[in-house]
């Protein structure tokens, strides 16, 4: 297929589609610390730059399909009853196509933090406090995603959040017909049961991820497939397998090698966030499989070309 046929299934950007997106998923607010390398354990390095950004895996995805989709977004989660949370609400309010009315400020808990150290060749090494994340449980989940559901096609996922309350999230998107995506990331306890994983459409982990849920070094197109393969008989439909500057495998029936654009990285922080938001956008637009994923591989690899999470995710029309 051509690339002029390729993009001719997407709608400009001032339109908008009917079908809804539920994200389900972590908010953060990030902080921040760039320098020359990230320190060993033992080790002071000074000499770095600092800033403060909203994060978090749901809170960047649901930013990354509000972006690069045309569907209403419904990121549902939770905050703390504190500053942090109050800070960040306003500015994921001000994104448009990205709802955030089901997004919960729990009272005795922190906002969650991240701590992300970015060395100068683009690479990071994270650490997080959950907070609120960690407490928003199956009921409130339940709650936030039934008022949301009607005229939604697509549900995405990620494991910042308690595996309850991913499961009661996968579980209604099953009974209702929702198309689900499963970002595995973290990979956490009881994520490899089979119970869970066959209420997946779609799962996305990256290579380490994918190593991890099924014991396969995954380095190449063979060994991405063998790990493919070993999640569908879990349960999985289809599995896409990020593996960064060598773009994602798609494993369906068939195995496809998606390339990513050369790009000289400053920070992968919200590459896969990027990616699997854009991603779940495209398919709430009916798009097939290999064609969201292209575009969902060029909007990341624009994302580790500028630093920081959310600040570094592209719009619309600079990938489409």
């Amino acid at each position: 297929m051509s690339q002029q046929s390729l993009d001719s299934q997407f709608k400009p950007a001032g339109e908008q589609v009917d079908a809804g997106l539920i994200v389900l998923g972590s908010i953060n607010i990030d902080l921040v610390v760039s320098g020359q390398t990230i320190p060993k354990p033992g080790e002071t390095v000074t000499g770095g730059s600092f800033f403060k950004a909203n994060g978090g895996k749901g809170a960047n995805q649901a930013v990354a399909a509000a972006r690069g989709g045309l569907c209403p977004v419904h990121l549902v989660g939770a905050v703390g009853n504190d500053q942090f949370g109050s800070n960040l609400l306003p500015e994921l309010e001000a994104e448009s196509r990205l709802d955030t009315s089901y997004i919960r400020a729990i009272e005795g808990v922190e906002t969650g933090i991240a701590v992300i150290l970015v060395g100068d060749d683009g690479e990071n090494c994270i650490s997080v406090a959950p907070g609120a994340n960690h407490a928003f449980d199956r009921e409130r989940a339940t709650d936030g995603i039934q008022n949301c559901i009607t005229g939604c096609n697509v549900l995405l996922a990620c494991t910042e959040l308690p595996l309850d309350t991913v499961r009661a999230g996968l579980e209604i998107a099953k009974s209702n017909g929702l198309l689900s995506i499963l970002n595995p990331a973290p990979v956490i306890e009881g994520l490899q049961d089979e119970s869970l994983l066959t209420l997946v459409d779609i799962i996305t982990p990256n290579e380490h991820e994918a190593a991890q849920l099924t014991g396969i070094d995954v380095t190449d197109v063979a060994s991405a497939e063998k790990a493919g393969r070993i999640l569908q008989e879990k349960g999985v439909n289809t599995v896409l397998i990020t593996m960064g500057e060598s773009g994602v495998m798609l494993i369906d029936q068939q195995v496809m090698q998606i390339p990513a654009p050369t790009v000289v990285a400053t920070d992968t922080t919200a590459a896969g966030d990027c990616f699997n938001g854009v991603f779940a956008a495209l398919m709430c637009e009916s798009a097939d499989l290999a064609t969201s994923a292209e575009h969902a591989v060029k909007a990341a690899s624009i994302s580790v070309t500028r630093p920081g999470a959310q600040p570094s995710i592209p719009i619309r029309h600079e990938f489409l």
